[in-house]
């Protein structure tokens, strides 16, 4: 059997922790999705089935990355995608140890992935979403924030940042 890919979770987020709100992000942030394609592009991307439904149809599969679908539906047909039943099935199909794959969402499979991952790149948005109903996982103590980013403003006046954190080391 081969061993499981590192895993990594990368998401942005409004104030409060908003990721979506009915099934899309409610914000549009080019900045933020090249940043997300340059972290991703060549790993396995791992997605539930409501954040692969989100995709616009010419986005999927998402080019230059091995697509994971996880859905509790064994029929469930994602075309372009490998289905699978769980998240450590994906981070197992996503290959060998030294390589990295990279949870995208959505909000359960975030909180699923917290206790295994090893990695977290954040875009903090500087925006309200009162009515959000998507949600991003609380970082506890067991994470180091690495690289806190510098801030930064987009073309369309949304002030945003990239974190990058890091599981803090636990000691023998």
């Amino acid at each position: 059997m081969a061993a499981a890919a590192r895993l990594g979770m990368i998401w942005a987020e409004a104030i409060g922790g908003a990721i979506g709100r009915d099934g899309d992000m409610p914000w549009h942030l080019p900045e933020d999705l090249a940043h997300f394609k340059r972290v991703t592009i060549g790993a396995p991307v791992i997605m539930g089935r409501r954040t692969w439904d989100s995709l616009p149809g010419r986005f999927r599969p998402l080019p230059g990355r091995a697509n994971l679908v996880v859905s509790r539906d064994p029929a469930y047909d994602a075309p372009g995608a490998a289905v699978v039943a769980s998240l450590e099935e994906a981070v197992e199909r996503a290959g060998a140890a030294d390589a990295r794959a990279w949870v995208m969402g959505g909000g359960q499979l975030y909180r699923a992935g917290m206790p295994l991952a090893d990695e977290l790149v954040v875009t903090r948005i500087d925006l309200e979403v009162p009515d959000a109903d998507t949600f991003a996982p609380g970082i506890g103590p067991e994470w180091t924030l690495v690289d806190p980013g510098e801030p930064l403003e987009s073309r369309s006046a949304i002030r945003y940042r990239f974190e990058r954190w890091e599981r803090v080391p636990v000691s023998v």
